[in-house]
């Protein structure tokens, strides 16, 4: 056999092993990546706890708790003197077997949570608006101490009206859904755009209530 052959199948055989050695690189640097992802969403994950959903004189009320934790990216914005808006959105929905379901109210919570340097304290102020900058409108505010102490007032959702008593129909099936979020529309137009991807400030959750019971 001539010899002429030996060393291309000898490169031939050196690029196989060089191609099979980035695959294999290439496939652990993706699960590295993978998991990572995963870890960095897991700590901003969301949780609700018990929900309490209350027929008062004049409307549905509700009362829950969120428990999630801020990110060490999220604490440094704040420190830095950055503020951040988390968004409650409450959403009572008519089923239709027949077409999309109708929304019949949409009720909106706005909590700021900030830090103010000067005075070294916390606060946190809650509307049924948007805060934006031109204006806080009809808001609600407290100092606080601590992030710790601040962040349990923004969990804390105590007797929200989220409806009135003429939302409630006995003829048809009704639910509540309920959505919370970082509001990344009130950053910055310079750090919007790079956080959306970001899972230090991907924090939301969904969440459905059954309407039934409280129809008398």
């Amino acid at each position: 056999m001539p010899c002429w052959n030996a060393k291309p199948k000898a490169l031939e055989t050196e690029h196989c092993r060089q191609s099979g050695l980035l695959q294999w690189w290439l496939i652990c640097l993706l699960f590295s990546c993978f998991c990572s992802f995963h870890s960095a969403r897991a700590e901003s994950a969301v949780q609700l706890g018990e929900v309490q959903l209350e027929r008062g004189d004049d409307g549905i009320y509700l009362s829950t708790s969120l428990d999630f934790e801020l990110s060490s990216g999220l604490e440094d914005a704040l420190n830095h003197g950055l503020p951040l808006t988390f968004v409650l959105q409450a959403e009572v929905m008519r089923e239709r077997w027949y077409w999309y379901d109708k929304r019949l109210v949409l009720s909106e919570r706005y909590i700021r949570l900030s830090y103010q340097p000067l005075s070294r304290r916390w606060r946190v102020q809650v509307s049924a608006q948007a805060l934006g900058a031109g204006g806080l409108g009809m808001t609600l505010g407290n100092s606080y101490d601590s992030l710790s102490d601040a962040m349990l007032a923004v969990k804390k959702v105590n007797r929200w009206k989220v409806a009135g008593l003429d939302t409630l129909d006995k003829t048809s099936k009704q639910r509540l859904d309920l959505r919370f979020r970082l509001d990344l529309t009130q950053l910055p137009q310079a750090l919007q755009f790079g956080n959306q991807a970001s899972s230090d400030w991907n924090i939301s959750f969904s969440h459905t209530v059954r309407l039934e019971d409280l129809v008398k």
